[in-house]
């Protein structure tokens, strides 16, 4: 499993005041995809430049993608462009790709629901490893989470009695400061994202005054 699948997943699981919007999970999912590529040294930053290195198979199709839809021509793409370019429809396609692999659906409880959410959904072996991450408060996957609004409580050690529980593996962690440019890229589109659509709420609510007035 990667991030960004363990990131879908927990955009769906954990409860929040309000859904999570898909064009800010699709950014959030291309940030995730240049984290697991950085943990696989697939490319570093310069600054805010992605700069690629060898073509990897990591064995995960979305990932391969991203990592081959990265710009080989100097002076590279930022972060910033990744995002917004790589980011259309992205939730979409990570949504079809679990769909299709069958770990949005099983016949075991939900894995929240053992933990005192709402129950309902299927216990699959990508959940699960969702969930490990989760729980265990992994810092990656909790920081990107945070830039979607999902803040939900998860202890740092594992419960007694559950087994596997923080036993899921991903990438190699890479650098902090690449982590951290990447985390303020997507923050920044997602607060950008949503100042479009608040502009947009209010063109609207002025354009029907215009045609309500008498």
């Amino acid at each position: 499993m990667t991030t960004p699948q363990d990131l879908f997943l927990v955009s769906l699981d954990v409860p929040g005041e309000n859904p999570v919007e898909q064009g800010d999970l699709s950014l959030a999912l291309a940030g995730a995809e240049l984290i697991d590529l950085l943990g696989v040294r697939a490319l570093v930053l310069d600054g805010d430049r992605i700069v690629p290195g060898p073509t990897l198979t990591t064995g995960d199709r979305l990932l391969d993608e991203a990592g081959a839809a990265l710009v080989r021509q100097e002076p590279y793409e930022t972060v910033e462009d990744w995002l917004w370019r790589r980011g259309q429809g992205l939730a979409t396609a990570y949504r079809d790709v679990l769909d299709s692999e069958g770990q949005l659906t099983g016949k075991r409880p939900h894995w929240l629901s053992l933990r005192g959410g709402s129950g309902g959904r299927a216990d699959t072996p990508a959940r699960r490893h969702a969930a490990d991450r989760w729980w265990s408060h992994e810092p990656v996957l909790a920081g990107l989470a945070g830039t979607l609004g999902i803040q939900g409580e998860r202890p740092v050690e594992q419960e007694p009695g559950e087994e596997g529980a923080g036993e899921g593996t991903a990438p190699e962690e890479p650098g902090e400061e690449a982590v951290v440019t990447v985390l303020v890229a997507v923050g920044d589109a997602v607060t950008e994202l949503e100042a479009v659509r608040e502009r947009r709420r209010i063109e609207n609510i002025a354009f029907d005054n215009i045609w309500r007035a008498p």
